[in-house]
């Protein structure tokens, strides 16, 4: 696990904060990406913890994502926020269970499946850019951690929210989506909207030659 003294994490932060807006965020191939992060406990401080928080919530909208994970940005901590407007269609937010997020901090999260049902739709991933792939996923997760102001969450979430708080806390352990995808979905994303861009992803397992992950 990640454990940089503090004086170095507040310098790390201090030194992102003062540089380009949005952050940039960090590319699959970097090992910040790979390394399980470090517990959050207060290392930063209320007021560099709020504007690392804010910052993080202009780079997720910036890019623009519905989750962004602290080692994203080259953080090594267990921070991630969320927010979804599921600005979608009727048809894909019924079948892939998506309904609005409101902006939400997540520290220290960690997820338990809840009950034996999975789903498999594509996803992406804003350090993996152009590329998107079909994971299976618990369909409901019971989740358990702090919110940005160290109240204790413990929360279920199903459906599509329930896919991103598994996608952004795997990030905080040191896994990429495409670890658990299946690899002969893969596609670039201009395929994927012009192909493959379905409410469920039947049609791509059958033309791609994949077994639907149950």
């Amino acid at each position: 696990m990640s454990r940089l003294p503090i004086s170095e994490l507040t310098a790390l932060v201090d030194g992102l904060l003062e540089g380009p807006r949005p952050l940039p965020v960090v590319l699959a191939g970097d090992p910040v990406l790979r390394r399980p992060a470090a517990t959050y406990e207060g290392q930063l401080g209320d007021e560099r913890l709020g504007r690392l928080v804010a910052a993080l919530r202009e780079a997720m909208h910036a890019a623009p994502g519905v989750g962004l994970a602290a080692p994203q940005a080259g953080i090594p901590l267990r921070l991630a926020v969320i927010e979804d407007p599921a600005e979608v269609a009727d048809d894909v937010r019924q079948a892939r269970g998506r309904a609005p997020q409101p902006f939400r901090v997540l520290v220290n999260p960690v997820y338990e499946p809840v009950g034996p049902r999975r789903a498999a739709f594509y996803e992406g991933c804003l350090s993996v850019p152009g590329w998107q792939a079909v994971v299976a996923r618990h369909e409901t997760v019971r989740l358990r951690g702090q919110d940005g102001s160290g109240s204790e969450i413990d929360e279920e979430f199903t459906g599509w929210p329930a896919r991103i708080v598994q996608h952004e806390t795997d990030h905080l352990f040191g896994t990429l989506y495409l670890d658990l995808a299946e690899t002969r979905s893969l596609a670039g994303t201009q395929a994927f909207v012009e192909r493959w861009s379905q409410p469920t992803p039947e049609t791509a397992a059958s033309e791609l030659g994949f077994t639907m992950p149950e």
